[in-house]
């Protein structure tokens, strides 16, 4: 890397494609005002680069294996500014639009990259940033339900897969998803989680719980005659009016 003037943008470059994130190379470096501080061939690693370099733009492809760009921006969406590099996909950039999110569209000249980092600094120096969550549900086909949650603990990204949750619990601005004995906190709503959980297997019991329908043993009434939900390891949660007749249709 060269060195760089003190207000240089520190800029990250995530593509699975080794020719495609060379093309943004050759573009940027001569650039005197841009710092490339970060390359990365997967999501996993760029989430660990923004977790430890924070540069503050990433160049982020949207089409990639393991993580896709959109899973990386829920994992890293408050921390960077992000530009998105794709091939064409009609849902996605129909919401960059909506978002007013500016996105490259491959391939792309050096001219169009020079408007992006334009509308990038114009928006860092607003401190202007996309609703990350409703950015993601509307660049994807609402049809696919989740079959994972992605957890970001630090540098690292914890994947847990939907079978294995017992329950999620709303915890403030924070959801805890309880799996396999361990505890997942992340920035996120129980409705934007059960929204993207399947309904015929999740269920909102109470307004701060949602509940694997397989983890459930028995409703019983306690003493004071409110309902509670007992699962198969003995661990009870409250069960409201309402989310009783939720778990009454579907039991």
């Amino acid at each position: 890397m060269t060195d760089a003037p003190a207000t240089a943008l520190r800029v990250a470059i995530v593509d699975d494609e080794a020719l495609a994130r060379a093309v943004l190379r050759e573009y940027l470096t001569p650039l005197a005002d841009i710092e490339i501080v970060a390359e990365c061939a997967n999501g996993f690693d760029a989430v660990k680069a923004v977790a430890e370099l924070h540069p503050d733009l990433l160049f982020l492809d949207v089409q990639m294996p393991k993580l896709d760009g959109f899973e990386v921006l829920e994992l890293v969406g408050r921390d960077v500014a992000v530009v998105f590099v794709t091939a064409y996909d009609q849902y996605a950039i129909r919401a960059f639009d909506v978002h007013a999110v500016d996105y490259l569209l491959k391939p792309f000249s050096s001219e169009r990259l020079a408007e992006a980092l334009t509308r990038a600094r114009d928006r860092l120096q607003r401190g202007e940033r996309p609703l990350m969550q409703e950015l993601v549900a509307d660049a994807r086909p609402s049809a696919a339900k989740a079959g994972r949650v992605l957890v970001r603990d630090g540098a690292k990204v914890h994947v847990l897969a939907i079978d294995k949750i017992d329950f999620v619990q709303a915890q403030d601005d924070y959801v805890s998803f309880h799996c396999e004995g361990r505890e997942y906190l992340k920035e996120q709503t129980l409705t934007q989680v059960e929204t993207g959980f399947d309904p015929a297997r999740f269920v909102r019991i109470h307004r701060s719980y949602l509940l694997n329908l397989d983890r459930l043993a028995r409703v019983e009434t306690d003493v004071r005659e409110n309902r509670v939900a007992v699962l198969t390891d003995g661990r009870r949660l409250p069960v409201s009016r309402a989310g009783y007749a939720r778990l009454s249709e579907r039991l």
